[in-house]
This record gives C-alpha cells, structure tokens and sequence, in this order.
C-alpha cells in the first residue's frame, strides 16, 4: 500500500517563496498547498494535519499573527509545526509571531538557506 506524503501549508504571495517552497517541498516528498486566506488555512488545518505550516509573516490579507493564535489555541491544531519568516529588520514583529505560537520564526534569507532541511525534516526523510 502506497502511503500518502505528508501535507505542508504555506500562506505566502511572494512569487519567489512560492516557486522556492514548491521545490523544495517536492524534493522533501511532501505535498505542498498554497492558500491564500485565513479560513481556508483554518479549515485545511483542521481537516488535512499538515505536518508544517509556513507563514510570511508580512502576509496582510491573512492577517498571520491571528491565524497563528486561533491554530495554538485549538486543540485540533496546536500540534501542527508553525514557521513564520519576515525581513531581518523586523524584531518587534518577531517577538509577536512567537507570543501568538509561532514554533520558529527566521528572516527571509535563512528560510531561503535552509528550507531544504527543514522540509525533509519535517517530511521524516531526515
């Protein structure tokens, strides 16, 4: 019997993280989705356990910082692996991503460094 790859989430509009993430998460052996909104990541959490979520931090229209406490605060989700990234600039932004729950926050350029190995970490292929 086939067994289905793990679910990865990613609520990102960058077109260069899309694409990057994508990639990665093919090669990681996990199945990636891209949602745009903050109900339908909700609902896709609850429903498919992804193993990870990936979040730009500067998302406004999914309004990150809520969705991250809303998934920390139930108890169908609060498992679920959650990582933020926003610009190296941001501290105050990265002290609040990880007061809502967030379990790891990096700068853009270290997500772009190691996305590699964190996928296939969370994947179980590491």
């Amino acid at each position: 019997m086939q067994k289905q790859p793990k679910k990865l989430l990613a609520a990102v509009e960058d077109l260069f993280f899309t694409v990057k993430i994508g990639e990665a998460a093919k090669r990681a052996g996990l199945d990636v989705e891209f949602i745009k909104n903050d109900k339908d990541l909700l609902a896709k959490a609850r429903e498919e356990k992804p193993a990870l979520i990936i979040f730009d931090l500067n998302f406004s229209d999914m309004q990150p910082l809520k969705v991250i406490a809303k998934l920390k605060s139930n108890a169908e989700s609060k498992s679920i692996s959650l990582i933020g990234y926003l610009s190296h600039a941001q501290g105050e932004l990265k002290q609040k991503a990880h007061e809502a729950g967030c379990d790891m926050v990096l700068a853009r350029l270290a997500l772009s460094q190691n996305l590699a190995q964190i996928l296939k970490r969370h994947s179980g292929t590491l």
